[in-house]
């Protein structure tokens, strides 16, 4: 019965049907713009208090992304557009944007939506979602509200708790207990009178401190569950430091949280402690790019995207924290533009080709999925 649950809510996704039905949208003249969707840190809501982490680190990040399909609005009573009438001004100039933004429990919902994915970017804690778009078929099915509101809480858990506390020996280690509160907290939202069903994958990385003999030095601990990925790579050598393992039921069906699934954070999640350096990026991707690149392309493309944005700044300059950030931006932005290109190629070789065939599968090309990515290098606070 598990297994029959599993394979209905799983994505259902050959490329051989996502590329005709990708032709399909092209000679419907998709007019959508062929650039990704790109930010720095995720909206907060207007007048919120900044809770910063008590780590001497921070993040510096952005994200980048790209939807397969249109990106639908959160069903009431989750978004509401602002109610109006003829005799309104038609300058919304002096209007709170909050007033725009999706909400739960009356405040404004953390992070940004990619079609069926969700990110999330802060100075200590960043993620990346993916919610199985599969139940889009399925009457009161919105997997991004899974993906999103599961983002959300654990943002506002890991807010509540200091982002790790002042705990220098190991506090960010209670990243899977946000997890576990968001996806409690994301069912209660998610249940009558307001049901959606969904599921989602999640993939977490706090940045946190250790203090050795009077010295601190950043660590990042890594909650995972599913095959949304984290991986740090180290500029310096070319490197990757650290990358997680992704986890499935069986092929093309990852563990994922919400309806039906057996999973739990509790159970399921696998934390993991990654010593960094300062200037180590940290990525948090949507399987939108590991199914089209592999490790060493990734890599790569984050060392080269890096390389040519600081080529182009001055080298008198101050870079200052945004500076970095839209380095970060732009960085995640080219691997997106990358894991693209390969997932609308009919017959290029790619990770999840080679998955299919190992599982006598006859699968050519890229997997055309949402991509999502953020990217973020540790630095130092100044003071």
């Amino acid at each position: 019965m598990l297994a029959l649950q599993l394979k209905h809510q799983c994505r259902c996704r050959s490329p051989r049907v996502l590329h005709i039905a990708l032709a399909h949208r092209r000679l419907r003249h998709d007019s959508r713009s062929r650039d990704p969707q790109v930010g720095l840190a995720t909206p907060l809501p207007d007048g919120a208090p900044k809770r910063a982490s008590p780590s001497p680190y921070y993040f510096a990040a952005g994200y980048a992304g790209w939807a397969k399909r249109l990106t639908r609005p959160f069903p009431p009573p989750f978004f509401s557009p602002p109610s109006g009438s003829f005799s309104d001004p038609l300058s919304t100039h002096n209007r709170s944007q909050d007033r725009r933004r999706p909400k739960v429990n009356g405040e404004i919902i953390r992070g940004v939506t990619v079609g069926d994915d969700a990110v999330l970017v802060s100075d200590n804690l960043i993620g990346a979602n993916d919610g199985v778009g599969a139940w889009a078929q399925r009457e009161k099915g919105c997997a991004p509200l899974w993906s999103r509101l599961t983002l959300h809480f654990c943002a506002l858990a890991a807010e509540k708790d200091g982002h790790g506390g002042e705990d220098s020996d190991g506090g960010g280690g209670q990243l899977v207990k946000y997890m576990g509160e968001a996806y409690k907290q994301t069912k209660e939202a998610l249940s009558d009178p307001n049901e959606w069903l969904g599921t989602t994958t999640s993939s977490l990385a706090l940045l946190h401190y250790l203090k050795e003999d009077g010295k601190t030095r950043p660590v990042v601990f890594v909650a995972q569950l599913g095959d949304s990925s984290v991986m740090v790579i180290r500029p310096s050598e070319k490197k990757i430091m650290f990358e997680t393992e992704e986890q499935w039921h069986y092929f093309d069906c990852p563990r994922q949280l919400g309806t039906n699934s057996p999973d739990t954070p509790e159970e399921n999640a696998v934390l993991s402690k990654v010593d960094v350096e300062e200037d180590d990026i940290v990525l948090a991707m949507t399987d939108g790019v590991t199914d089209n690149l592999w490790e060493e392309e990734i890599s790569e493309t984050a060392v080269n995207a890096l390389h040519e944005w600081h080529d182009k700044m001055d080298k008198d300059d101050n870079i200052s924290e945004e500076l970095l950030a839209e380095g970060m931006r732009h960085v995640a932005q080219e691997i997106v533009l990358a894991a693209r290109k390969i997932a609308e190629d009919p017959f290029a070789g790619s990770p999840f080709m080679e998955r299919a065939v190992e599982e006598g599968l006859a699968i050519e090309g890229g997997k055309l999925d949402d991509i999502s990515v953020v990217a973020a290098v540790c630095k130092k606070r100044q003071g």
